[in-house]
């Protein structure tokens, strides 16, 4: 039996990791948890239930968890830049590395925000990047 990393890149197996997240099984408990197994949905793809569910109700989009399961590209590799966490907001700064049909390879670089209500985490939005 081969052992599956996690495809958020912290080098810890994925039933280990963002799996339990993905399943339903556990909550993440800080904002990098959340946007690590965000990314590992978006990469693997066939977990729209579980974008909708941890996106701000305010934020999301009008798209359905089937539209969100589709992987539109192949998620290369997710670097997490830095992190904040204070009571019952934070941030994290991304760069996610991803494959167009045609090849190209692109860097999407992202500060996500997320508050979190009643116990459980949210993103809300992508702050505006300072260096752009």
């Amino acid at each position: 039996m081969s052992v599956v990393m996690c495809p958020c890149g912290s080098e810890k197996q994925f039933k280990l990791c963002c799996e339990p997240f993905l399943s339903g099984a556990n909550k993440p408990r800080t904002v990098q948890q959340l946007m690590r197994s965000r990314y590992s949905a978006y990469a693997l793809g066939g977990y729209g239930d579980y974008l909708l569910a941890t996106w701000h109700p305010r934020t999301a989009p009008k798209v359905s968890a089937a539209y969100l399961s589709t992987v539109e590209q192949k998620w290369l590799g997710l670097t997490v830049l830095a992190h904040t966490q204070q009571g019952n907001t934070g941030t994290v700064e991304f760069t996610a590395r991803y494959a167009e049909e045609d090849g190209a390879v692109h860097i999407h670089h992202e500060i996500s925000r997320f508050v979190r209500i009643n116990g459980h985490w949210l993103y809300v939005d992508a702050a505006p990047h300072p260096h752009k």
